[in-house]
């Protein structure tokens, strides 16, 4: 017998779960727990939402009866697997069915689906996919019905009664409002990393947005330029030089990234990497920094040999360290979270004298002191904003 007074406590429950930031999966699985105390037969749920990130399509959470719950990210290249293309799920987002029901223990159900019939063999008897719309910033243009989609399966012996079906249908609607708070709230994390960067992004959530607003950091500044990018675009054309510019962009900020640096802007075809010495020493830092250039220069090396047709890749790098201004410029109502300060000059000024000086990365005397077996002193170079000569290396 189900009682509605159970009910309304995991209603209670949820409601509590959407004002605070709860792990989705670990919520759901507490609720299929929740369900079963109340003697709603549950033995196998599934919660599937969309993912607004720029490589992962989708998310799911997985519960069994005695089983270990699972949270699993589906990639934007897994859409077409056949598990998603086969799935009732799938079937239920595309028709924009209100819900799908399938009684397996009846010989004449229609078991169209392969998963349906693992779950008939298995010794389930009913089958329910239940989309739950609810209004999100939209994650792709073809399906409108944002929101969730539950599926519950029950080993029951006569499958879901109707109170057992009032009462997934009454909380799946609770069950939303709660995923809802918890996923605008992700989506905000992930536009914020996306765009700005992770550590910048924390700032701005943690509620450094006005004008002004920063701190000063020790950190080693990554910059790298493109060479020839004005005529490598008139000679590929708008569509093959955005394609040529994202290889690029892998192979430089994608360096910055698999050094454990962050990437704090893209200016036109240059980037602009960050590796703070917060909680790790100079040296640390610069070996990282350093690493980075030398991951450039073998992503630049493997692409050229790929793609001979291309234009050749090039690009001249910079490795500057010392205290930067981290913090929001801009006006009041259009900012940026960025770094600026003489380490960035530095880098832009030293990065443009690589096309001069012999070698495609070049280094502050700063950095070189923590590279001693691989810097190759190339001479002293006036630098703008800068008082006296400096002494440039080169990263042998």
């Amino acid at each position: 017998m189900i009682s509605m007074a159970d009910i309304d406590q995991i209603e209670e429950w949820l409601i509590g779960q959407a004002l605070s930031s709860p792990d989705l999966p670990a919520m759901f699985a507490e609720m299929c727990e929740r369900l079963r105390a109340c003697n709603v037969p549950v033995d196998r749920a599934m919660l599937v939402w969309s993912a607004l990130h720029p490589l992962i399509e989708a998310e799911i959470a997985f519960w069994e009866l005695g089983g270990e719950t699972y949270h699993e990210r589906i990639t934007h290249d897994q859409e077409d697997s056949d598990d998603w293309l086969q799935s009732p799920i799938r079937a239920v987002l595309l028709n924009r069915d209100p819900m799908l029901r399938r009684r397996l223990k009846s010989p004449n159900a229609p078991i169209e689906f392969p998963l349906l019939m693992r779950l008939q063999g298995n010794g389930y008897t009913d089958y329910l996919a239940l989309p739950t719309h609810f209004e999100i910033p939209a994650i792709r243009a073809e399906i409108e019905n944002t929101g969730i989609v539950v599926s519950w399966a029950t080993k029951a012996k006569d499958g879901f009664t109707d109170d057992a079906l009032d009462a997934i249908r009454y909380i799946q609607k609770r069950l939303a409002l709660a995923a809802r708070a918890t996923l605008e709230s992700q989506i905000s994390r992930t536009i914020a990393d996306t765009y700005l960067g992770v550590t910048a992004a924390r700032k701005v959530l943690d509620g450094q947005i006005r004008h002004g607003d920063g701190e000063t950091i020790e950190a080693v500044i990554y910059y790298s330029d493109m060479r020839h990018s004005t005529s490598i675009a008139e000679l590929l054309g708008p569509e093959a030089y955005l394609q040529y510019l994202n290889d690029y962009f892998a192979a430089t900020a994608g360096a910055v990234q698999a050094c454990q640096g962050e990437i704090l802007d893209f200016i036109g075809d240059a980037v602009l990497g960050v590796f703070p010495t917060d909680g790790q020493s100079q040296k640390a830092a610069v070996r990282k920094a350093i690493a980075a250039a030398d991951e450039t220069r073998q992503r630049i090396k493997a692409f050229n040999t790929r793609n001979s047709a291309l234009p050749e890749m090039k690009a001249g790098i910079a490795l500057s360290t010392g205290a930067v201004m981290f913090g929001n410029i801009g006006v009041p109502d259009r900012l940026t979270f960025s770094v600026i300060g003489q380490t960035v000059h530095a880098a832009a000024r030293v990065e443009s004298l690589t096309k001069t000086a012999g070698s495609n990365v070049l280094m502050t005397q700063d950095v070189a002191a923590f590279a001693t077996e691989r810097a190759r002193a190339v001479g002293d170079f006036e630098l703008y904003g800068f008082s006296s000569r400096q002494p440039l290396f080169a990263l042998e």
